[in-house]
């Protein structure tokens, strides 16, 4: 199946099983800003907590943070993005399509050209409609600009952060003194922030409003490990940590690179950036980003505000200003990428079957419940039972709207690594005086193998399966298999 038609066929599925909706759509959109539906949200959340787990929960040297969008204007002023954080917008005057200027024939050139005050369209075709009618770049500042208070005026101007980062860099302090902390340590959060991209598209790859996660880890500049610069043997773990942990929740690896910034790529505050990249539709494109900022923004904070932004070495009796190593990642871009590499369309008996084989941390449904027949009311009432009981710990689903087969294709479509079906045999036959055996059947997703698993015994084999991450192979040995 050709890339194209992966995309398209993720999109229609995203809208139509509740994962993604084009937001304000009954107005017609509101251009690259989408609304995550009832199981969308449930995966979104599903990766910002393991993620979270992940990078802070599990480790001893990481805390968390939740900083305001609105900032005070002098944080932008500092970090440089009103500045700085600018994208040429090219506009044709023939069919008034706007651009960046390196989605342009020869970009790459045209880039580096209007970085230094030489770039000269006159010959370069509009990629829309082909004429060669661009006007001559423009510079667009990427934030949203909004006001504080009553009044529309200058001193009112506030932004709505491009970024999280900067919550974190003013807070260094903060955090430092009320946890004691001693480098290395790093500071995470996850976010909205915003961006008033000039060319949005590919679905939730690129959109003004978007949602991050982030640390910022601090490291003494003097400070030697691995037998080199503290910072380099940290930024080292950080790339080989942040691979991992796509890899662990479903990547698969041969999806994913990495991309060293050289030249102009590499931002002026930056020793070294490396990116993931992920091999999306459209090509290989950033998944995330690994970069060594130096001491830039905690130097440049400190002297836009006045206030020291150091940590005091004890062992060498100096005030150090921090090296920072930060792991970024967009959670829309790891949510599409999952997506991708979860979907599967198979041939099960002569029939079509879409799958998607998420991993079953990131799975929004963990176990559907499904009757076998929903017209005899002891098998519904033990359905709903069940589901009861075990929603406590897992979301759990009760479906009893088709034909079990059908109810099985519309879980494996939305990723439900397992379902719990209800039979004639679970609660028996009270009119012919027919004991049910109190055992229900577990369908596992990937396999489409079922066992026979008493109802007593359910929170134990799940707490296998969702919580240890117990193999499907091993915990099914245990168990008779049942005929699907």
């Amino acid at each position: 199946m050709s890339a194209p038609d992966v995309a398209e066929k993720l999109t229609s599925l995203a809208k139509r099983r509740g994962f993604v909706f084009p937001s304000s759509e009954i107005y017609g959109g509101a251009g690259a800003t989408w609304d995550y539906g009832p199981l969308g949200v449930e995966l979104k959340n599903n990766v910002k907590r393991s993620w979270w787990r992940a990078m802070v929960q599990l480790r001893e040297d990481v805390v968390g943070l939740d900083a305001a969008i609105l900032m005070h204007p002098r944080v932008w002023e500092a970090s440089g993005h009103v500045e700085n954080f600018i994208d040429p917008l090219v506009e044709c005057r023939n069919c008034r399509k706007r651009f960046r200027i390196d989605e342009l024939p020869d970009g790459a050139r045209l880039m580096d050209a209007w970085r230094s005050g030489t770039a000269d369209l006159t010959s370069t075709p509009c990629p829309n409609c082909g004429e060669k009618k661009l006007a001559d770049p423009r510079r667009f500042n990427l934030m949203f600009k909004t006001f504080v208070g009553p009044v529309e005026e200058t001193a009112a101007v506030a932004w709505l952060r491009p970024e999280t980062a900067q919550g974190i860099f003013v807070n260094f302090e903060n955090v430092q003194q009320s946890t004691r902390r001693r480098l290395p340590f790093g500071i995470a959060q996850i976010g909205k922030s915003f961006r008033n991209e000039i060319t949005p598209g590919n679905f939730i790859f690129r959109s003004r409003e978007f949602e991050q996660m982030e640390i910022e880890f601090f490291v003494n500049p003097h400070d030697r490990l691995e037998g080199r610069p503290a910072d380099e043997a940290w930024h080292d773990r950080w790339i080989a940590d942040c691979q991992a942990w796509f890899t662990r929740y479903g990547l698969d690896p041969a999806n994913v690179k990495l991309h060293e910034h050289l030249g102009d790529e590499l931002a002026h505050y930056s020793k070294r950036t490396v990116d993931l990249l992920y091999r999306f539709p459209m090509g290989w494109n950033e998944l995330m980003g690994i970069a060594n900022r130096t001491d830039f923004d905690l130097k440049q904070h400190a002297k836009f505000s006045g206030k020291s932004l150091t940590w005091f070495d004890e062992e060498r009796k100096e005030h150090v200003v921090p090296f920072v190593i930060e792991p970024s990642a967009g959670v829309d871009r790891a949510l599409l990428a999952f997506l991708l590499d979860a979907y599967r369309e198979e041939e099960v008996r002569g029939e079509k079957r879409v799958v998607l084989r998420f991993h079953p941390e990131l799975a929004p449904i963990k176990i559907a419940v499904l009757p076998l027949l929903k017209k005899r009311p002891e098998i519904v009432a033990a359905g709903h039972d069940l589901r009861h009981r075990l929603t406590r710990r897992w979301l759990t689903l009760y479906d009893d709207t088709a034909a079990i087969g059908r109810l099985y294709r519309r879980q494996d479509e939305v990723g439900t690594p397992y379902c719990v079906t209800v039979d004639v045999k679970t609660v028996g036959d009270p009119e012919k005086g027919e004991a049910g055996d109190g055992k229900v059947t577990i369908r596992e997703r990937d396999t489409m193998q079922q066992i026979r698993v008493p109802i007593a015994e359910l929170e134990h084999v799940f707490g296998r399966l969702l919580d240890a991450g117990t193999p499907w192979s091993e915990v099914a040995a245990g168990y008779p298999r049942a005929e699907g």
